[in-house]
Protein backbone atom coordinates (compact mmCIF):
# COMPACT_ATOMS: atom_id res chain seq x y z
CA UNK A 1 0.00 0.00 0.00
CA UNK A 2 1.38 3.39 -0.71
CA UNK A 3 1.47 6.00 2.06
CA UNK A 4 0.75 9.53 0.63
CA UNK A 5 2.46 12.83 1.02
CA UNK A 6 2.12 16.15 -1.01
CA UNK A 7 3.68 19.39 -1.45
CA UNK A 8 1.19 22.53 -1.56
CA UNK A 9 1.78 26.20 -2.47
CA UNK A 10 0.34 28.79 -4.89
CA UNK A 11 1.80 28.56 -8.10
CA UNK A 12 2.57 24.78 -7.28
CA UNK A 13 2.80 23.48 -10.86
CA UNK A 14 6.84 23.89 -11.22
CA UNK A 15 7.51 22.19 -8.48
CA UNK A 16 10.97 19.20 -8.73
CA UNK A 17 8.60 17.93 -5.24
CA UNK A 18 7.11 15.13 -6.99
CA UNK A 19 10.04 14.18 -8.84
CA UNK A 20 12.70 14.63 -5.80
CA UNK A 21 10.48 11.92 -3.17
CA UNK A 22 9.80 9.56 -5.82
CA UNK A 23 13.73 9.30 -6.06
CA UNK A 24 14.14 9.35 -3.09
CA UNK A 25 11.47 6.63 -2.41
CA UNK A 26 13.17 4.36 -5.02
CA UNK A 27 16.71 4.86 -3.54
CA UNK A 28 15.53 3.86 -0.47
CA UNK A 29 12.60 1.12 -0.88
CA UNK A 30 9.88 3.22 0.73
CA UNK A 31 6.12 2.97 -0.89
CA UNK A 32 4.92 6.23 -1.54
CA UNK A 33 2.74 8.15 -4.03
CA UNK A 34 3.71 11.89 -3.92
CA UNK A 35 1.58 15.08 -5.57
CA UNK A 36 0.91 18.58 -5.88
CA UNK A 37 -1.41 20.58 -4.57
CA UNK A 38 -2.81 23.83 -5.30
CA UNK A 39 -4.01 26.08 -2.70
CA UNK A 40 -5.24 30.06 -2.19
CA UNK A 41 -5.26 31.87 1.38
CA UNK A 42 -9.12 31.28 1.49
CA UNK A 43 -8.79 27.46 1.13
CA UNK A 44 -5.63 26.41 2.63
CA UNK A 45 -6.62 25.15 5.64
CA UNK A 46 -9.25 23.01 3.88
CA UNK A 47 -7.39 21.53 1.22
CA UNK A 48 -4.82 20.55 4.08
CA UNK A 49 -7.74 18.82 5.98
CA UNK A 50 -9.19 17.48 3.08
CA UNK A 51 -5.74 15.92 2.54
CA UNK A 52 -5.90 14.57 5.76
CA UNK A 53 -9.09 12.62 5.45
CA UNK A 54 -8.03 10.96 2.24
CA UNK A 55 -5.21 9.01 4.57
CA UNK A 56 -2.42 11.76 3.94
CA UNK A 57 0.77 10.83 5.93
CA UNK A 58 2.34 14.14 5.38
CA UNK A 59 2.78 17.44 4.06
CA UNK A 60 5.43 19.99 2.65
CA UNK A 61 4.55 23.23 2.36
CA UNK A 62 5.96 26.22 0.07
CA UNK A 63 5.55 29.68 -0.63
CA UNK A 64 3.39 31.56 0.32
CA UNK A 65 1.33 29.29 3.16
CA UNK A 66 4.57 28.69 5.82
CA UNK A 67 3.97 30.72 7.96
CA UNK A 68 -0.56 29.15 7.55
CA UNK A 69 1.09 26.35 7.89
CA UNK A 70 3.01 27.39 11.32
CA UNK A 71 -0.51 28.35 12.79
CA UNK A 72 -2.17 25.23 12.10
CA UNK A 73 0.14 22.69 13.49
CA UNK A 74 -0.62 21.56 17.00
CA UNK A 75 2.68 20.33 17.67
CA UNK A 76 6.40 21.51 17.03
CA UNK A 77 9.73 21.17 16.55
CA UNK A 78 12.16 23.97 18.50
CA UNK A 79 13.86 24.74 14.63
CA UNK A 80 9.96 25.44 13.62
CA UNK A 81 8.87 27.24 17.16
CA UNK A 82 11.50 29.87 16.71
CA UNK A 83 10.93 30.42 12.82
CA UNK A 84 6.81 30.29 13.61
CA UNK A 85 7.37 29.43 9.70
CA UNK A 86 6.75 25.92 9.07
CA UNK A 87 7.69 24.23 5.65
CA UNK A 88 7.47 20.23 6.65
CA UNK A 89 3.77 18.82 8.41
CA UNK A 90 3.20 15.16 9.56
CA UNK A 91 -0.16 13.58 10.05
CA UNK A 92 -0.44 11.19 12.91
CA UNK A 93 -2.94 10.33 15.78
CA UNK A 94 -5.20 13.66 15.02
CA UNK A 95 -1.80 15.50 15.62
CA UNK A 96 -0.79 18.29 12.73
CA UNK A 97 3.14 18.20 13.53
CA UNK A 98 5.14 21.04 12.16
CA UNK A 99 8.63 21.12 11.31
CA UNK A 100 10.78 23.39 9.23
CA UNK A 101 14.18 21.73 7.39
CA UNK A 102 14.78 25.01 5.06
CA UNK A 103 17.73 26.27 7.29
CA UNK A 104 19.17 22.59 7.62
CA UNK A 105 19.02 22.37 3.55
CA UNK A 106 20.36 25.39 3.11
CA UNK A 107 23.39 25.22 5.26
CA UNK A 108 23.82 21.45 4.39
CA UNK A 109 24.16 23.23 0.14
CA UNK A 110 26.10 25.88 1.18
CA UNK A 111 28.29 24.53 3.67
CA UNK A 112 28.73 21.07 2.29
CA UNK A 113 28.26 21.14 -1.47
CA UNK A 114 29.29 24.40 -2.49
CA UNK A 115 31.94 24.26 0.22
CA UNK A 116 31.60 27.95 1.20
CA UNK A 117 32.39 28.80 4.81
CA UNK A 118 29.92 30.97 6.38
CA UNK A 119 31.45 31.56 9.94
CA UNK A 120 33.02 35.22 10.24
CA UNK A 121 30.73 36.58 6.99
CA UNK A 122 29.37 39.01 6.56
CA UNK A 123 25.54 37.54 5.39
CA UNK A 124 22.65 39.81 3.47
CA UNK A 125 19.32 38.02 3.79
CA UNK A 126 17.12 39.93 1.28
CA UNK A 127 12.93 38.97 2.52
CA UNK A 128 11.07 38.58 5.62
CA UNK A 129 8.63 36.02 4.38
CA UNK A 130 8.43 32.54 5.76
CA UNK A 131 11.22 31.42 3.60
CA UNK A 132 13.59 33.86 5.29
CA UNK A 133 12.39 33.21 8.82
CA UNK A 134 13.03 29.28 8.02
CA UNK A 135 16.76 30.13 7.47
CA UNK A 136 17.19 32.21 10.12
CA UNK A 137 18.30 30.67 12.93
CA UNK A 138 20.70 28.07 10.96
CA UNK A 139 22.71 30.70 9.67
CA UNK A 140 23.23 32.44 12.90
CA UNK A 141 23.98 29.25 14.63
CA UNK A 142 26.83 29.08 12.13
CA UNK A 143 28.80 32.15 13.21
CA UNK A 144 28.90 34.81 11.20
CA UNK A 145 30.33 38.45 11.32
CA UNK A 146 26.87 39.74 11.06
CA UNK A 147 24.02 38.79 9.57
CA UNK A 148 21.72 41.65 8.32
CA UNK A 149 18.05 41.35 7.11
CA UNK A 150 16.48 43.20 4.50
CA UNK A 151 13.07 44.01 2.92
CA UNK A 152 11.15 46.68 1.37
CA UNK A 153 9.36 47.29 4.43
CA UNK A 154 11.50 47.71 6.89
CA UNK A 155 8.83 46.83 9.64
CA UNK A 156 9.23 43.24 8.43
CA UNK A 157 12.83 43.26 8.71
CA UNK A 158 12.70 44.25 12.34
CA UNK A 159 9.91 41.95 13.15
CA UNK A 160 12.70 39.44 12.49
CA UNK A 161 15.30 41.06 14.56
CA UNK A 162 13.37 41.11 17.75
CA UNK A 163 12.49 37.58 16.68
CA UNK A 164 16.31 36.34 16.36
CA UNK A 165 17.96 38.91 18.18
CA UNK A 166 18.65 36.53 21.24
CA UNK A 167 20.27 33.85 18.62
CA UNK A 168 22.92 36.34 17.59
CA UNK A 169 23.82 39.75 15.41
CA UNK A 170 21.54 40.61 13.52
CA UNK A 171 20.66 43.79 11.76
CA UNK A 172 17.15 44.75 10.08
CA UNK A 173 16.98 47.72 7.52
CA UNK A 174 15.53 48.45 4.42
CA UNK A 175 17.67 48.64 0.50
CA UNK A 176 18.21 51.99 1.02
CA UNK A 177 20.22 51.49 4.45
CA UNK A 178 22.56 48.94 2.86
CA UNK A 179 23.76 51.62 0.27
CA UNK A 180 27.64 51.74 0.26
CA UNK A 181 27.99 48.32 2.14
CA UNK A 182 29.49 45.21 0.59
CA UNK A 183 28.45 41.71 1.71
CA UNK A 184 30.57 38.25 1.46
CA UNK A 185 26.94 35.88 0.95
CA UNK A 186 23.79 37.58 -0.34
CA UNK A 187 21.04 35.48 -0.36
CA UNK A 188 17.60 36.09 -1.90
CA UNK A 189 15.03 34.70 0.36
CA UNK A 190 12.02 37.29 -2.08
CA UNK A 191 9.98 35.25 -4.35
CA UNK A 192 10.70 38.32 -6.83
CA UNK A 193 12.78 35.64 -8.70
CA UNK A 194 9.14 33.61 -9.40
CA UNK A 195 8.06 36.97 -11.04
CA UNK A 196 11.05 37.38 -12.68
CA UNK A 197 12.12 40.53 -11.05
CA UNK A 198 14.63 41.49 -9.14
CA UNK A 199 15.01 43.13 -5.33
CA UNK A 200 15.73 46.98 -5.65
CA UNK A 201 19.68 46.09 -4.25
CA UNK A 202 22.09 49.00 -4.89
CA UNK A 203 25.59 48.35 -6.79
CA UNK A 204 28.64 47.77 -5.12
CA UNK A 205 27.18 45.41 -2.86
CA UNK A 206 29.18 42.29 -3.46
CA UNK A 207 32.90 41.82 -1.25
CA UNK A 208 35.35 39.94 -3.29
CA UNK A 209 35.05 36.22 -3.14
CA UNK A 210 31.34 36.21 -1.81
CA UNK A 211 28.28 34.34 -2.71
CA UNK A 212 24.82 35.33 -4.35
CA UNK A 213 22.01 32.37 -3.79
CA UNK A 214 18.92 32.60 -5.01
CA UNK A 215 16.69 30.22 -3.11
CA UNK A 216 14.51 30.28 -6.27
CA UNK A 217 15.46 28.10 -9.84
CA UNK A 218 14.66 28.10 -13.53
CA UNK A 219 15.96 27.21 -16.75
CA UNK A 220 18.15 29.98 -16.66
CA UNK A 221 19.51 32.69 -14.11
CA UNK A 222 17.34 34.35 -12.06
CA UNK A 223 17.29 38.53 -12.05
CA UNK A 224 19.23 38.03 -9.24
CA UNK A 225 21.72 35.83 -10.34
CA UNK A 226 22.31 38.04 -13.72
CA UNK A 227 22.23 41.25 -11.21
CA UNK A 228 25.13 39.21 -9.12
CA UNK A 229 26.51 38.21 -12.15
CA UNK A 230 26.93 41.86 -13.52
CA UNK A 231 28.28 43.24 -9.93
CA UNK A 232 31.16 40.65 -10.40
CA UNK A 233 29.99 38.19 -7.84
CA UNK A 234 32.53 35.34 -7.69
CA UNK A 235 30.12 32.32 -6.63
CA UNK A 236 26.81 32.14 -8.10
CA UNK A 237 24.12 29.38 -6.81
CA UNK A 238 20.25 28.71 -7.31
CA UNK A 239 17.79 27.19 -4.98
CA UNK A 240 18.27 23.70 -6.68
CA UNK A 241 20.56 22.25 -3.59
CA UNK A 242 18.69 23.42 -1.30
CA UNK A 243 15.71 22.70 -2.30
CA UNK A 244 17.07 18.68 -2.38
CA UNK A 245 18.52 18.97 0.65
CA UNK A 246 15.33 20.18 2.78
CA UNK A 247 13.69 17.93 0.81
CA UNK A 248 15.95 15.06 1.99
CA UNK A 249 15.69 16.58 5.73
CA UNK A 250 12.05 16.64 5.67
CA UNK A 251 12.13 12.37 4.25
CA UNK A 252 14.39 11.70 7.19
CA UNK A 253 11.57 13.31 9.42
CA UNK A 254 8.78 11.23 7.97
CA UNK A 255 10.76 7.93 7.53
CA UNK A 256 14.02 8.28 9.37
CA UNK A 257 15.90 7.41 6.52
CA UNK A 258 18.20 10.00 5.09
CA UNK A 259 18.77 9.44 1.31
CA UNK A 260 21.76 10.48 -0.63
CA UNK A 261 21.39 13.96 -3.03
CA UNK A 262 24.86 14.71 -4.41
CA UNK A 263 23.82 12.44 -7.89
CA UNK A 264 19.84 13.98 -7.57
CA UNK A 265 21.31 17.45 -7.49
CA UNK A 266 23.29 16.87 -10.71
CA UNK A 267 20.66 15.52 -12.60
CA UNK A 268 18.31 18.22 -11.61
CA UNK A 269 20.65 20.99 -12.37
CA UNK A 270 21.51 19.28 -16.01
CA UNK A 271 17.50 18.88 -16.18
CA UNK A 272 16.54 22.99 -15.85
Amino acid sequence: MLNLYAVIGNPIAHSKSPFIHTEFSKQTGQHIHYKTMLASQDNFITVVESFRQLGGKGMNVTLPFKLEAHKISTQLTERATIAKAVNTLTFNDGEIYGDNTDGDGLLRDISSNLEFIIEAKRILLCGSGGAARGVVLALLRKNPCTLTVVNRTKKRSQEIQKQFFCYGDIVSCDYTDITGQEFDLIINATSASLENKLPPLPSGIFAKNSLAYDMMYGNKNTPFLEFAQQQEATYLANGIGMLVEQAAESFFVWHGIRPETKSLIEALSREI
